[in-house]
């Protein structure tokens, strides 16, 4: 008799389940939104279970990228770790929070020092043990019936499996859906509403996909998810009203971890990533306990996203500032009538238009934003993707949207979140913005009294006629248009291209400038970044003052925006 082979995970095979598993959240996203009842009956789960795969998955594909012209691909090590960071840095939620943990788990055990090349079956449930026991941890107060009662199942199924790869991640796969199955006799709030537990059901999913993955073989990675005819079930669109912004993403949602009152709550649900070291978040997390409640706190390396539901979001901020340097920042009001309650919500009724743009610091996010722009944040390093880029445009609730992407790299993830949004009955228009200072030159223009064709035509018509340009530091040594350039050189871009190579940060800046004014121009605006000398801006100023006649200045603050400067030449 012909011997099976061997089934194992490797690089290629974690690409293919990030792949799986965004294909499978994505087909199950609306229903599991639809069973999110605890403990806050919020509707996103499934969407944020997915815009956190998305993030997983663009990452790994980021490091096949890396090997294109190499012989050899990512090993294992190298995809389980950005599928992991990829995860923590775009984490949505509660839900999302906890699969990120459970990934870094996984990572932890399949990307050690001394780690095989190729996960076999006693690492993979040694990776799945790992990877419940870290996410039971960084849940404050655990609860059963959750998520982490349906990873810890898969974990002791996965212990129980004698085999491959492939005979492991079955065990684990069915002991989540049999676990997911028992979650409305261990939490009264699933039983009532005749549902299992929404993140727990997402676990399902990903599991499925990571038995397809190493076998090949499809499994029914759609479990049923209602465990009776439900009695409500949440409102799937919640209120866009009931958010306010700090920073753009999707709402957090919370369907794990300790439980909010049921009949009331915190006002806020706070959440944001955390650059800190271990024992300053020790620290944060005693504090945030004494808060508020659904703390989680996941992640590590100096690298942590945060989650917590209080009545004072400014304390829970100012102890992330105090623990290190927060940012994505995420405030959620819970108002009148809100899901804690259960008690009715006024429709807000749609805006006619909205602009929602893409920008690369925070300073320009609060510009864009006092100019009635949504905003997208998108961190050096750290594009958003297209689930964010939907979710802005939800956000924005109007019927027709102006999509400004401010990145030639963006175009096809802008384009495929304006496609999304168009089949749920959404007039998008994306503009090819380059650069953020397009973006401002478009948004000046634009008048939500025209029609909307005519202001999409002149907010096209003001981006085109704006010229671009940037200064940057060299991270290596590379080749670029106007030669090789040394790692620390100070790089002058024009229209995406490198034209400057220097030594001096306002010289540079200087050298752009005066290239991109031969051809002329009436505006010229420019966007400071933190690391900019603070001299740049006024010694700017003064050569177009006392160079080009007739030309005005306007200068911004931008932030931590990874350039140092941008220059738009109108």
């Amino acid at each position: 008799m012909a011997q099976v082979p061997q089934t194992f995970l490797d690089g290629l095979a974690v690409r293919t389940w990030c792949g799986l598993a965004l294909r499978a959240l994505g087909r199950a996203r609306a229903e599991i939104d639809a069973i999110n009842v605890y403990p806050v009956a919020d509707g996103d789960t499934g969407t944020n279970l997915y815009l956190t795969v998305e993030s997983a998955a663009t990452a790994v594909e980021a490091v096949f990228a890396g090997y294109e012209t190499q012989l050899a691909g990512p090993t294992l090590a190298d995809a389980v770790r950005a599928m992991a960071h990829g995860a923590l840095i775009g984490a949505r939620g509660n839900s999302g929070t906890i699969l990120a943990q459970l990934l870094r788990g996984m990572a932890q055990v399949l990307a050690a020092d001394g780690a095989q090349p190729r996960c076999d079956g006693p690492a993979l449930r040694l990776a799945l043990r790992r990877a419940a026991d870290s996410a039971r941890q960084a849940v404050a107060h655990p609860v059963e019936g959750t998520v982490l009662t349906v990873a810890s199942a898969a974990a002791d199924a996965a212990e129980r499996a004698d085999g491959d790869c492939g005979t492991v991640a079955r065990a684990a796969h069915q002991g989540a859906r049999a676990a997911l199955a028992a979650t409305p006799a261990q939490l009264g709030v699933l039983a009532r509403a005749g549902v299992v537990d929404a993140g727990g059901s997402g676990l399902v999913a990903v599991l499925g996909a990571l038995v397809e993955a190493c076998t090949g073989e499809t499994v029914d990675t759609e479990p049923a998810r209602v465990a009776s005819t439900p009695n409500a079930l949440p409102d799937p669109d919640p209120d866009p009203e009931t958010e306010t912004e700090t920073e753009a993403g999707p709402a957090p949602d919370a369907d794990a971890g300790d439980c909010a009152a049921e009949d009331g709550g915190p006002a806020f649900e706070v959440i944001y990533l955390l650059e800190a070291d271990d024992t300053a978040v020790a620290r944060l997390r005693t504090r945030l306990d004494a808060l508020g409640e659904s703390l989680v706190v996941v992640g590590g390396d100096g690298l942590w996203n945060v989650h917590v539901h209080v009545d004072d979001a400014g304390a829970a901020v100012e102890a992330g500032v105090e623990a290190g340097r927060p940012y994505r920042i995420r405030i959620t009001h819970f108002g009148l009538g809100d899901v804690h309650t259960g008690g009715p919500r006024p429709p807000r009724e749609r805006a006619q238009r909205a602009v929602v743009a893409v920008v690369p610091g925070q300073g320009l996010a609060e510009l864009y934003t006092e100019a009635g722009a949504t905003t997208v944040l998108a961190r050096p390093g750290e594009p958003p993707a297209s689930g964010e880029l939907l979710a802005a445009v939800r956000r924005a609730h109007a019927r027709e949207v102006v999509l400004l992407p401010n990145d030639a790299e963006l175009r096809d993830t802008a384009a495929a979140a304006a496609e999304q949004a168009r089949t749920e009955g959404v007039r998008v228009a994306l503009i090819p913005t380059r650069s953020a200072v397009q973006g401002i030159a478009a948004l000046a223009v634009s008048e939500p009294g025209r029609r909307f064709d005519e202001d999409v035509v002149q907010m096209t018509s003001a981006a085109g006629a704006t010229r671009y340009g940037e200064v940057v530091v060299a991270e290596h040594r590379s080749w670029t248009t106007a030669g090789i350039c040394q790692a620390g050189d100070v790089l002058g871009l024009i229209d995406g291209d490198v034209a400057v190579i220097g030594a001096d940060v306002t010289a540079t800046a200087e050298t752009v400038l005066d290239r991109m004014l031969q051809a002329g121009g009436e505006l010229v605006t420019l966007v400071i970044g933190d690391e900019a000398p603070e001299t740049v801006a006024a010694h700017l100023e003064t050569r177009v003052r006392e160079s080009y006649l007739a030309v005005d200045t306007v200068v911004y603050g931008g932030g931590h925006q990874g350039a140092l400067l941008l220059i738009g030449v109108e």
